[in-house]
């Protein structure tokens, strides 16, 4: 399961030595409810090698706001805490294994 990334525990989902993918989105997004599933699927698959999170724009303003977050969905990677690469819009699920695996 995809882990709950806020504005409070931000910093600690970025203090890990694994890649860390998060996954900006509202529930009033098609887009983001479409690829919703593949963030969860790629949350399983990857749990060990990498950590993946969903920030919800609506609750947390303040990392969208440091990241210059403007669309969503928007998925971020992040290799020992610093920003990487980035996708906007809804990626295949190939699209998004082929970054992580890239960081790994």
């Amino acid at each position: 399961m995809a882990k709950i990334v806020t504005d409070g525990n931000f910093s600690e989902i970025l203090n890990t030595e694994m890649p860390v993918l998060v996954d900006f989105w509202a529930t009033w997004c098609g887009p983001c409810r479409a690829i919703a599933p593949v963030v969860e699927e790629l949350a399983e698959e990857y749990d060990g090698k990498a950590v993946v999170g969903k920030c919800n724009v609506d609750e947390n303003e303040d990392v969208p706001m440091q990241y210059g977050i403007r669309s969503i969905p928007t998925l971020l990677f992040f290799k020992n805490g610093e920003l990487v690469d980035r996708l906007v819009g809804a990626a295949s699920k190939a699209d998004i294994a082929a970054k992580l695996d890239s960081l790994i």
